[in-house]
């Protein structure tokens, strides 16, 4: 008996402790977490922008594995023993929680019930419907420059061994010169792979467009020819030197303002018509993005000079009214930078009721920039007419006219569907799947 109890104060006690302590650090581990999914909820942030993961609670064993592998945190979180998104909103589409849960409970899709994502029917080895035509990148719903420049290579791996003998001069071509072309590129030079790749910009693509300044979150990443990167946190500038100097070292030669118009199929390749000539290849790589035209309002007087579609050059636009259109990212950035400039004054309207597909930091900066007096967000409205030194917008069925000098349009852009469909590619409308 002695023994009995000698052993439950050795073993049972000390458990018993950390029993109750393990409960009571769960009790407000899930508190705090069921907190931030309330605020979340009733904020109106519950969207995702991007790839996002959707846990099956009938396979989840809480053990966190999926909430610790998140690199953007505090995107997952534990509540009453199985794993929850609690900030969809902060979701970038990393795709680290699925790999990293040892129970196979979360699947990775894009679009939810409300909100459908345009993608672009793909293989695992990222080749569409069409042999021979591959996509990688942002026109394949991967906007993460890690994840970009991960399918880049991966596609043209699987080029690699899809390519038989043919009489072209090229073994693909690749399209586009933003993160996934760039990174197919190195692998095609590093393998001895004939290519070409041809850009309707500049080096860059979506990227080279972002305004100054603009800090780009992205990962380490290996790079063919140029090895392990690591950039966690770093301009748009700083990116843009990075590439330039990638490519001088490889010897990557970039065919600049070279837009591809139709792809014809031939018996063994593709017949590539372009703004500068033609290019019969064995395959062809779609690296371009989902923004090469920009969605417009639709209103009137919007083909009037004062209004663009993107921001270059904040300074620009000091002593001016300017009216920011959107909710996304881009939006809110412009919206902040051009508030930052000496004189300038700056209305932001989108037509939400919360900015839902903003990252946090840039909605803190911009709940700063209104509480300093510095911008006025109108939430709910809508551009009703752009007129030569106003504009006519709509809040909860009041009209009201603001002075104004420039009108900039971050809306988004438009998957360029009629394009794809000229090769023959499918495109599948996302409502909450893989």
């Amino acid at each position: 008996m002695e023994i009995g109890v000698l052993g439950w104060l050795v073993y049972g006690v000390p458990a018993a402790a950390l029993l109750f302590l393990y409960g009571l650090i769960s009790r407000r581990r899930d508190r705090r977490n069921l907190l931030a999914l309330d605020a979340a909820t009733t904020a109106g942030l519950t969207e995702p922008a991007s790839l996002h993961p959707v846990i099956d609670p009938g396979k989840c064993g809480g053990c966190g594995a999926c909430v610790s592998a998140c690199p953007e945190g505090n995107v997952l979180g534990i509540i009453a023993g199985r794993a929850h998104l609690i900030a969809p909103t902060k979701c970038i589409g990393h795709g680290a929680c699925r790999a990293a849960c040892p129970y196979d409970a979360i699947t990775l899709v894009f679009g939810t019930e409300k909100r459908g994502v345009e993608i672009p029917l793909l293989s695992p080895d990222f080749e569409t419907n069409v042999p021979g035509i591959f996509i990688a990148g942002e026109l394949g719903g991967m906007g993460l420059i890690r994840n970009a420049v991960t399918q880049g290579v991966q596609a043209m791996q699987a080029i690699k061994k899809s390519l038989g003998k043919h009489a072209h001069a090229l073994d693909v071509l690749i399209v586009g010169a933003g993160p996934a072309g760039l990174a197919a590129a190195l692998y095609a030079k590093s393998t001895g792979l004939r290519y070409r790749l041809i850009e309707q910009d500049t080096l860059g693509g979506t990227v080279a467009h972002f305004p100054r300044g603009k800090i780009v979150m992205t990962a380490p990443v290996n790079l063919p020819i140029v090895g392990q990167v690591r950039l966690r946190e770093t301009t748009k500038e700083h990116l843009m030197r990075f590439w330039l100097d990638a490519c001088a070292t490889a010897g990557i030669t970039i065919q600049e303002q070279e837009r591809a118009e139709a792809v014809h199929k031939l018996d063994d390749g593709f017949l590539v018509k372009t703004t500068r000539g033609e290019h019969k290849t064995a395959r062809v790589l779609l690296a371009i993005g989902r923004r090469g035209t920009p969605r417009t309002l639709g209103v009137p007087g919007e083909n009037a000079s004062k209004v663009v579609y993107r921001l270059i050059d904040p300074a620009q636009y000091a002593g001016r009214h300017v009216l920011v259109v959107g909710g996304g990212d881009a939006a809110l950035e412009a919206a902040v930078s051009i508030a930052d400039q000496p004189d300038s004054q700056v209305t932001l309207s989108y037509r939400g009721e919360a900015f839902a597909r903003a990252k946090p930091k840039n909605r803190e900066r911009v709940e700063a920039a209104q509480r300093a007096g510095r911008l006025l967000v109108m939430l709910g409205s809508e551009v009703r007419e752009i007129m030569e030194d106003s504009v006519r917008l709509e809040t909860g069925g009041v009209e009201r006219t603001l002075r104004n000098d420039t009108v900039i349009v971050c809306a988004g852009g438009v998957l360029p569907t009629p394009f794809l469909k000229q090769m023959g590619i499918d495109v599948e409308t996302k409502y909450g799947t893989a």
